[in-house]
């Protein structure tokens, strides 16, 4: 009975002392918990300790992210034209056979100014009836037939001689003149540099200004579309629109190319390391 006794009251000045330090008592649980755990995690292999470590700490490096964006300038040197023939008849297949005539010239002559066959593509080609309206119903007067030619890589250098000759060969319609540059991948890839030398630039200065250094490149995205820079030249386009062939061939011989210039911009994404 004494025996039960004293193990009632070590039992209570067990729990008084517990109760007493409640964070100390918490502590204590803690710890042999935390104890518990990594006693049933099996001990690392040696080979594996040094790659864990350095994965441990790219996880627990700190980062900085920076956007870039760079433009280069360059003149463009070849053009794009978009040409229209336009026939009208009263049958159809005379307007048809018309249009394919005077195609095949426009084709030739083009061929004839040292135009290479694969630059010259025929995008579009439509046949519509022509209405009368003057009276209560509308009737069909005749046709007219539309065949439109795409042609690229024509060098700027004589472009205006093509123009002229082109209209005095059959074409009665320009519907746009777009410069471009040949160079244009060699010019995207000098200003994906620069944006890159940018990026790091700009990554230095905030981490100094936090009392930081730059290391490494964790990530780079590129986030510029990649399409063909290109500078369209409304104000001599608007010129040609015009249906007569007499006033086309004005507008020809006194055109002036003026080419201009265009920008070409790369964008990127950056994220370095920060310690």
């Amino acid at each position: 009975m004494k025996k039960n006794i004293c193990t009632l009251s070590a039992i209570g000045i067990l729990i008084v002392g517990l109760t007493g330090c409640g964070n100390a008592s918490s502590e204590i649980v803690a710890s042999a918990e935390q104890t518990a755990i990594h006693s049933t995690v099996p001990a690392p292999d040696s080979s594996d300790s040094s790659q864990s470590g350095k994965s441990q700490a790219a996880d627990d490096a700190n980062s900085i992210i920076v956007n870039s964006s760079e433009k280069v300038t360059v003149i463009p040197d070849i053009a794009q034209v978009v040409y229209s023939v336009r026939t009208k008849a009263r049958e159809a297949a005379v307007c048809q056979q018309q249009n394919t005539e005077q195609v095949s010239q426009v084709i030739e002559l083009l061929k004839g100014l040292n135009v290479a066959e694969t630059s010259i593509q025929t995008s579009d080609y439509y046949m519509n009836p022509v209405y009368d309206y003057s009276g209560n119903t509308p009737r069909v007067t005749g046709y007219e037939a539309i065949t439109t030619l795409t042609v690229s890589d024509l060098p700027i250098k004589g472009l205006d001689e093509v123009l002229a000759q082109s209209v005095q060969g059959g074409i009665n319609t320009i519907s746009s003149i777009t410069y471009q540059a040949s160079k244009y991948d060699e010019s995207y890839q000098a200003a994906l540099t620069s944006a890159v030398e940018t990026a790091r630039q700009k990554a230095e200065v905030l981490a100094k200004a936090a009392g930081c250094n730059v290391g490494g490149v964790i990530n780079i995205q590129e986030t510029s579309g990649y399409s063909e820079a290109r500078y369209s030249d409304n104000a001599l386009t608007n010129m040609y629109r015009s249906t007569a062939k007499e006033e086309l061939s004005v507008t020809a011989d006194s055109a002036g190319i003026m080419p201009g210039e265009i920008q070409v911009e790369a964008s990127i994404v950056v994220e370095y390391q920060l310690y």
